[in-house]
């Protein structure tokens, strides 16, 4: 062997070893907590995917995916707060009801712990930042959207789950959008607790009650399905516009079958992605704004990242599946 080969064997082992250490290993003491609501609908099954694929970035870093399995603001809550007492690197967080959550936030951050607010915000608390949708533009394209199917007439009914956040303002929205039409009006608004079955027979009881709305919108994931299937039931399907939320399976099944006339779609996935991704920037202080975002007297985060949406209707309906199927393969 020569010397000078000698000499480059005595410099690349350790540059080997600096690289090596400084991949897998770069994330192997972090944990990132994401606590939904209602975590089995697909909605939530979509936001855990970006979540993960998200940590398989972080080479090392260890992320779990946990909440109720139905509406229930409180167990959310202490599904939270059972979080911040195990010191996580960070958390994201759907708060069910903003205030609910204000001050459990706001101790987990005065703990150094960074809390991002996914889907659903908590303005009044002290979390660093919100990545969802514009929640009061996703109304408003809602209430754009049924209005034009119903040329412009007509009263409606709006489905939604009362106190959270993204639905009152979706529902805020909804109602500036139908100022624009004159010969439009909200008749009612309802709450179904995020339940299919309690949509539907809201939207029934209504209708027996002599109640005839011209067209029906729904602000949360499942109460498209819930409603279709109501109106399916009353010999009713098609019959009045459904304008649902979210790309639920079921409800592109709907639009596919004429029962449902469109959705707002969201994008959960790059909620769950990109929301670890700005937890892992805080957790390392990489945004040099301030020297720590502890200290910092502001987030040195976006306050909001819009992630935007999409309508879906039996115009684009095929064209969406093709690509989320390719997605998947």
């Amino acid at each position: 062997m020569s010397r000078a080969t000698r000499i480059l064997q005595a410099i690349a082992l350790p540059l080997l070893l600096v690289i090596t250490s400084c991949g897998p290993a770069a994330h192997s003491n972090e944990r990132y907590v994401f606590v939904a609501a209602n975590i089995n609908i697909p909605y939530w099954q979509s936001a855990k995917a970006g979540f993960l694929d998200s940590a398989k970035a972080l080479k090392g870093a260890k992320a779990e995916f946990i909440g109720p399995a139905s509406y229930a603001p409180n167990d959310e809550l202490k599904a939270f707060q059972d979080v911040v007492a195990s010191a996580p690197s960070g958390i994201l967080i759907s708060p069910a009801q903003a205030d609910l959550f204000n001050d459990a936030i706001n101790t987990a951050v005065s703990a150094g712990i960074p809390v991002i607010c996914v889907d659903s915000d908590s303005p009044g608390s002290h979390r660093l930042l919100f990545i969802g949708t514009n929640n009061y533009r996703a109304g408003f394209e809602s209430g754009k959207t049924l209005a034009t199917l119903l040329y412009g007439h007509g009263g409606i009914v709006v489905v939604k789950i009362a106190g959270q956040n993204n639905q009152e303002e979706r529902a805020r929205g909804v109602r500036d959008a139908i100022k624009e039409d004159p010969e439009m009006a909200i008749g009612a608004e309802v709450n179904d607790s995020g339940s299919p079955d309690m949509a539907g027979s809201q939207v029934t009881d209504m209708i027996r009650r002599g109640g005839h709305p011209a067209g029906i919108i729904c602000l949360e994931a499942t109460c498209g399905p819930g409603v279709a299937g109501a109106l399916d039931q009353l010999g009713m399907a098609g019959k009045i516009p459904i304008v649902a939320m979210d790309a639920d399976p079921k409800t592109l099944t709907l639009i596919n079958q004429g029962m449902v006339a469109a959705t707002v779609a969201q994008k959960p996935y790059t909620m769950g992605y990109f929301g670890l991704q700005f937890l892992d920037d805080l957790h390392h202080n990489r945004v040099h704004e301030f020297p720590d975002w502890r200290t910092a007297p502001v987030s040195p985060l976006p306050d909001i990242v819009d992630t935007g949406t999409m309508v879906l209707n039996s115009h684009n309906i095929q064209t969406y599946l093709s690509a989320t199927q390719q997605q998947s393969q």
